[in-house]
């Protein structure tokens, strides 16, 4: 019984959601209290839904803090730079914008966190998207899937738990699982090529010039106008609920775009009207970060760059929790680029829309999870799963572990996968002869389907950012997310790793 209720109100949170027909927070708060209420636990609601907001509280103080810190340094200029060299190698160049995405979603999240990634991806990258007339569901979608291969590194979390679930060292699942990592990464990148393609088809190649800007104009001229002509950046992250404004029943040859706000193309057929209005309404919900604006702060630029690394380090190294060290970062950016207490109360209230709702997504999120994990839906849908498995794969337990990883990783949180159902996977495994430490790998492949997952906060910071509708994201992302994770498994048993 609690089985079929667990996979049933999974299945009515995602239909819901992907037919727009109930917001995210909504839908994470009462479905999950109407199923339990039909398990008839009803009277224990309220214990669970402490429970679940008891153990992901640090992760919402974690994003509250990251999202501050972020948001100023990406107010002083911090990121800049980086923002130049991406327009300067796009050159407006839908297949290369793309591609770029790929590209630095993986490089930033090396640091472990997603939430982390996701705003310096969008940052960096919304401006150009938006003025292009480019998907920003591609954007999203590709940034998640780089994200979630790279997830896989041992501060990154999954492998840390499923080191200390299994008791094996986190340098033994991880170092032999590169390659297939590797080729992960490669089919990220193939697939950002191949959806660059067809946006540039879709749109044509484009070019922004600035005012005065000439055809005849030398090549590093007309990479300065594409830089100056697109650095524009959100200030504030919009609001979550905010959509695309085009998303709503797209399909997927036909993605969710938002009108280019000037283009040309030799292509005229296949490229997007300009739309002037559209660029008169982003400059209501949009402050350009144009290289005069008054939060930049270039004396203290090296001291914020320091004071950044020094941050990634110590997450790295785990010298405190992760929340304390944004705590403290963000403490501390704010005290040294404004001294002055107007100036640090306005940067606070420019981010506090995408702090409040982040927050209040991730404490939603708790009530789905306190009910799946306190009524026992969780332990029932593992139970069911496993026992489902014919004797006959008991050789090939390396296999079915990376098979499950991708819907159990996606319908559950890491924590609930490798501390409830891994050690019940890697048991099965052993009474076959397969080492846990294949086990332990092969959990590992889910993780790129994972990072799009409804119980994962970080994603929420993604479509927030991007202005994309969380059922839009989903249905455009599962797909491709999860050709990567069985390309990441087949990558896995071709080098015997798995």
């Amino acid at each position: 019984m609690l089985t079929l209720l667990g996979f049933a109100m999974i299945g009515t949170f995602l239909v819901l959601i992907m037919m727009k027909k109930m917001s995210p927070i909504a839908a994470l708060v009462l479905i999950p209290a109407l199923f339990c209420v039909f398990a008839g636990k009803g009277a224990h609601l309220g214990d669970y839904v402490i429970d679940g907001v008891g153990k992901l509280a640090p992760t919402a103080a974690m994003l509250m803090f990251a999202i501050v810190y972020f948001g100023v340094m990406i107010d002083v200029g911090l990121f800049d730079p980086v923002v130049r060299g991406i327009l300067r190698f796009c050159k407006a160049d839908p297949m290369r914008v793309v591609v770029g995405t790929a590209v630095l979603a993986a490089v930033v999240s090396l640091d472990g966190d997603g939430s982390t990634t996701f705003m310096i991806t969008v940052s960096a990258m919304y401006p150009l998207y938006k003025r292009l007339g480019l998907s920003l569901v591609v954007m999203t979608g590709v940034a998640a899937t780089a994200n979630g291969v790279m997830n896989t590194l041992p501060w990154g979390g999954p492998t840390a738990r499923a080191a200390t679930a299994l008791k094996l060292d986190a340098g033994d699942i991880f170092v032999p699982m590169i390659p297939a990592l590797a080729m992960g990464l490669v089919c990220v990148l193939v697939l950002a090529y191949v959806l660059g393609v067809r946006e540039r088809r879709r749109v044509g190649t484009l070019a922004l010039p600035g005012p005065g800007a000439h055809e005849d104009a030398p090549e590093e001229a007309h990479a300065d106008v594409h830089t100056a002509a697109l650095v524009a950046e959100p200030a504030v992250a919009p609001a979550l609920t905010v959509g695309t404004g085009t998303g709503e029943g797209a399909s997927p040859a036909s993605f969710p775009t938002s009108p280019p706000m000037s283009t040309s193309t030799s292509t005229s057929t296949s490229a997007p009207a300009a739309n002037p209005s559209a660029g008169e309404g982003d400059a209501d919900d949009m402050q350009g970060l144009d290289p005069n604006r008054p939060t930049l702060r270039p004396r203290l630029y090296w001291f914020n760059a320091a004071l950044t690394v020094a941050l990634l380090a110590a997450m790295i190294m785990e010298l405190l929790p992760i929340p304390v060290l944004f705590l403290l970062g963000a403490a501390l950016a704010l005290t040294v680029n404004f001294p002055h207490m107007p100036d640090q109360k306005a940067r606070v209230a420019a981010h506090a829309d995408n702090v409040l709702n982040v927050a209040g997504m991730v404490f939603a999120a708790a009530v789905f999870t306190g009910v799946l994990t306190g009524t026992g839906m969780v332990k029932h849908m593992a139970d069911w799963l496993v026992g489902a498995i014919p004797d006959g794969m008991g050789p090939h337990m390396a296999l079915v572990t990376g098979v499950l990883s991708l819907p159990l990783t996606y319908f559950m949180s890491n924590d609930g996968f490798y501390f409830g159902v891994l050690p019940v996977l890697a048991e099965a495994g052993a009474a076959h002869g397969v080492s846990p430490l294949e086990i332990a790998r092969a959990s590992l492949v889910g993780q790129a389907l994972h990072m799009s997952s409804p119980l994962v906060p970080a994603v929420y910071v993604l479509v927030g950012m991007a202005k994309v509708e969380f059922g839009d994201h989903t249905r455009f992302t599962v797909k491709w997310a999860a050709l990567t994770s069985l390309v990441v498994l087949a990558a896995g048993m071709l080098f015997g790793i798995i």
